[in-house]
């Protein structure tokens, strides 16, 4: 069915069969979608973007990049594995402002399902099983389900990503227009400063590993106790006392969980610092490499991280990943541009250039470094074979580089995760 503009008010109808209250999703062009609410009752507005992964909607929920968006899964089913203490990638629970989806599945079929109320990096208490919708309500995000995602996902490719607003309780089209026309929208705002931690902490968790070798009888049943991931009991926390040689900073601009486990695993004693903390701050604690994080958001709107990564470089060695990329290139005398629906998902092909071997990569991204505008500084190390914008880059002399793309993949391919290791050679002096 065609999307109808807001002249007319016409409805793209909801298809789901759950008993739920209904919901509208209104873009800034007019158009309109209605569906049914789950999770959060109220109102929400943000970018409306899509993300292409089929697995992970816990993992994309509790990204703190993507703060001040509404996401939209184009998979169809969602909810159906229900949710989990582990596979949380920041505090404070989900950071999306909303979530749309084609079909939310109500009763989750999975041996991981729990109660996901707790600290995640604690045991929950027991296994209740809690579903997607409780998680969202829990934490106050407005959702809508029922909606053609495809149509949605269509329209914004053609249109680009723009402003929405998903409301279960003013189901007015054009008032709910009026709302979104008064948001200030993304561009230009600082949301680091929304999801960065309000302190200093010391990160010693492993990426996670999986039991193996569980021997089971006939009659016997495997306890979900046994077949969770490795946890503390299993010595998940290690010191690395014995391999831990290199000492890391890393700027916390809203960074996941994985990217702190992979650098553990890489050999790294990780320290993680507020997004505001002063360049001499972290010189001062004598790292032997610093780490820019990803995060939300226009990165011209965050002068200080800018500021602070100009008196780094040269100092020590640096990794920028996702945002941290964009504020090196920012640092360097670049500029960024808006791409138009941005890369959002875990299926983006990227060439390193280096070894010319294609890597598929998961992204979450809505800006891009301009590197031709960096007079030579910087050669590109990375391409995307889907658009041909610049995925990576390194500088010409210093030890420093970066990827615009998620190397920790958490979920997702596992194609780059070499970034870690790259890094780690390069803080001990391998040049590349």
């Amino acid at each position: 069915m065609a999307l109808s503009p807001l002249a007319g008010f016409g409805l793209i109808p909801s298809e789901t069969s759950f008993d739920r209250a209904r919901a509208l999703l209104v873009l800034s062009d007019g158009t309109v979608f209605e569906g049914k609410s789950f999770g959060a009752k109220g109102e929400t507005i943000g970018e409306v973007v899509f993300n292409t992964s089929m697995t992970g909607y816990q993992e994309i929920l509790t990204d703190p990049s993507y703060r001040g968006q509404i996401v939209t899964m184009t998979y169809t089913q969602i909810g159906n594995y229900g949710v989990n203490s582990e596979d949380i990638e920041s505090l404070g629970g989900p950071k999306v402002e909303g979530f749309i989806v084609k079909e939310y599945l109500d009763f989750p079929s999975n041996w991981r399902a729990e109660n996901c109320s707790v600290h995640p990096r604690q045991p929950a208490k027991n296994n209740t099983v809690r579903s997607l919708s409780d998680y969202l309500r829990k934490h106050r995000i407005v959702c809508i389900e029922g909606i053609d995602t495809r149509a949605l996902t269509r329209h914004l490719r053609d249109c680009g990503s723009q402003l929405g607003i998903i409301s279960t309780g003013d189901l007015n089209p054009e008032s709910l227009l009026k709302k979104i026309r008064k948001h200030p929208g993304i561009v230009g705002i600082d949301l680091v400063k929304e999801v960065t931690s309000g302190k200093a902490y010391s990160w010693k968790e492993r990426v996670w590993k999986w039991r193996e070798n569980i021997k089971v009888s006939k009659s016997q049943s495997i306890k979900v106790s046994e077949c969770r991931s490795l946890k503390d009991s299993d010595a998940l926390l290690l010191s690395h006392s014995d391999t831990i040689s290199k000492k890391v900073v890393v700027y916390d601009f809203g960074v996941k969980f994985s990217i702190l486990r992979n650098l553990v695993d890489a050999g790294f004693d990780v320290t993680v610092v507020p997004a505001k903390t002063p360049a001499e701050e972290v010189l001062g604690m004598n790292p032997d490499g610093i780490v820019l994080s990803n995060g939300p958001g226009d990165p011209e709107a965050v002068t200080y991280a800018i500021e602070n990564t100009k008196k780094l470089i040269g100092k020590k060695p640096i990794l920028g990943i996702c945002l941290g990329h964009q504020l090196l290139g920012l640092a360097f005398g670049g500029k960024t541009y808006k791409l138009k629906f941005g890369h959002h998902g875990g299926n983006h092909p990227v060439m390193d250039l280096a070894t010319e071997k294609v890597e598929i990569t998961s992204q979450n991204h809505n800006f891009c470094v301009d590197i031709k505008g960096l007079k030579g500084q910087i050669k590109l190390t990375h391409k995307n074979l889907y658009d041909g914008t610049e995925e990576g880059m390194r500088h010409v002399e210093l030890p420093v580089f970066s990827v615009q793309y998620h190397p920790e993949a958490g979920p997702g391919p596992n194609d780059a995760s070499y970034i870690f290791k790259r890094f780690k050679e390069t803080v001990g002096g391998k040049v590349w």
